[in-house]
């Protein structure tokens, strides 16, 4: 029997990476003109959202939203998560209609395709370079000029330890949002982890449930507040996936 599910998770993973290729190859075209220039990104993200839709509902996935709070279109957010799963990823573009870009590590962009696009459309931290970092807030602070979101996972990458249920958060979204006096969406993943986490051999289709907690504002608030800020943001998430486990 133990073969069998070896097997299965051997091709189920496999079948993964060819979902999140061949849609970009059918739309390949397209997808360039639309990073041409930064103009053209609200086309490459509606793109990206139907790409996520395939590889999810392809991958035996499907979720439930509960949504406390509604983002107001063509109005800016800092969108946060906790983060366990590539699917992450997926789940956050097909949730969010408003445009938004993605600051993430930049080891992604090994990937064949998804990193090529990934590059040009992200914005890439190396976690070990200072400079890096502050070119993170640079080009951040761009896009949310141009009226653009931004989504980060606040924990700056995925645990090794799969047993942690939320790491401690990092700064920099926090720092972001009140820089930009934009409010907080804090989200909720509790079963990306057991559905489809980064060990190879795991993992099933089925049920992934969300939820979307009321915002955080950040009207007022001061880099004094940052830490204040982080930590309440951090336990609305921790509190949501400990619920989810009862």
């Amino acid at each position: 029997m133990k073969i069998f599910k070896i097997a299965f998770w051997i091709l189920w993973r496999i079948w993964f990476y060819v979902l999140m290729a061949v849609p970009i190859i059918i739309m390949l075209p397209l997808l360039i003109i639309s990073i041409l220039s930064e103009k053209g990104y609200p086309y490459f993200f509606k793109m990206a959202r139907l790409w996520a839709r395939i590889i999810l509902y392809g991958m035996g996935f499907y979720y439930t939203v509960k949504r406390e709070q509604k983002l107001v279109k063509n109005k800016s957010y800092m969108i946060v998560a906790n983060h366990t799963s590539m699917t992450d990823i997926m789940l956050t573009l097909v949730l969010v209609k408003n445009p938004f870009v993605f600051v993430g590590k930049k080891e992604l962009v090994k990937i064949p395709l998804f990193g090529f696009f990934y590059k040009r459309t992200c914005i890439l931290v190396d976690r070990n370079s200072s400079k890096s970092k502050n070119e993170v807030f640079k080009r951040a602070q761009n896009r949310l000029n141009q009226g653009l979101s931004i989504c980060i996972f606040p924990e700056g990458g995925v645990p090794d330890d799969e047993s942690i249920l939320l790491d401690e958060f990092k700064d920099g979204a926090f720092r972001l949002a009140i820089d930009h006096q934009i409010p907080i969406v804090p989200i909720v993943f509790p079963d990306n982890k057991k559905r489809f986490s980064y060990t190879f051999l795991s993992g099933s289709p089925g049920k992934m449930r969300i939820r979307i907690l009321p915002f955080v504002e950040t009207a007022g608030l001061t880099s004094d507040n940052r830490k204040e800020l982080k930590d309440k943001v951090r336990s609305m998430i921790y509190d949501g996936l400990v619920k989810f486990q009862k």
